[in-house]
Order: structure tokens, then sequence, then C-alpha cells
């Protein structure tokens, strides 16, 4: 089974907490890990790669904290899995030439590379935005466009 990391699937929960904040506010790490129902601890320890990446800015001082460092619409999820675990790659041959003890008898490479970019495309497809709740009608839902390659 694939599976994101626990804390990417953090790092996912405190960015759509960002995202629903008001635009330009800054949000503590406490407020965030109270929003997300995250302890402080890992939410710290999440914004940390975010902020590295370059996905939230962070403020110094009394009134510091977080807030998203471009629109969510400009943030894709493909974003958030890459500054939390590196590259996407399904396997390692899918993006590492020459990683593998198998490689030279091995036919599955270019099959692998081809998954990967579709996996790749779409989680790139899906926008910070995209995946908030839609708070004009309550039970309105969000649709994520599915689109992918053969």
């Amino acid at each position: 089974m694939l599976r994101v990391t626990k804390l990417t699937d953090y790092a996912t929960l405190v960015m759509s907490v960002l995202a629903a904040a008001p635009d330009d506010a800054v949000v503590s790490a406490s407020e965030l890990a109270e929003r997300s129902g995250i302890e402080l601890p890992t939410t710290a320890k999440v914004l940390k790669p975010l902020a590295a990446a370059g996905l939230v800015q962070s403020f110094r001082g009394a009134n510091g904290g977080y807030r998203l460092a471009r629109d969510a619409r400009e943030i894709s999820l493909a974003d958030i899995v890459t500054a939390m675990e590196g590259p996407l790659a399904m396997t390692e041959c899918s993006i590492h030439h020459g990683q593998c003890e198998l490689e030279p008898s091995c036919h599955l490479r270019s099959n692998w590379q081809h998954i990967n970019a579709v996996v790749a495309e779409a989680l790139a497809g899906v926008s910070l935005y995209s995946i908030l709740p839609d708070t004009s009608s309550p039970s309105a839902e969000k649709r994520i466009p599915l689109r992918l390659s053969v």
C-alpha cells in the first residue's frame, strides 16, 4: 500500500488551517495546533520543513506566527508532499538512475517512471484551496478534478 507519512498528512492539515485563516492573518503555532487537533510539538515539527520550502512564512515576536507564503490556489499537494518527503518517487529507480542493483536486468524502470509522472501530475493538479471545505453552503462539497494521463 502506498501512503504518505503521518507528518505529511499533518502538514497538509496545518496548511489547510492556514489557508482557511483570513488573508494575511498570522496564526501562532499553538493556535494552529489547537485548530488542527495536532499536538504542539508535532505542529512545530511540520512547520519547519514547510517554512524551509517557502510554503509558509514565519514571524517572530509577541504577535508572531505563520501564514501562507503565497495564495492557497498556487500551492499544490505536490508542493506539500515534496516539502515533507523530498522528490516524488514511487520507487528509487523512478527518479534516480543507478540506485538499484537489479537495474541492468530489470525492464520496469520506464514503467515506474511513467506511473511516477502520473502520480506527480495528479498531486500537482490539486491545489490547497481545492481541498478546503466550501463554507458558502453547509452541504456543498468541493470536487477535485481527476485527470490521469494514459
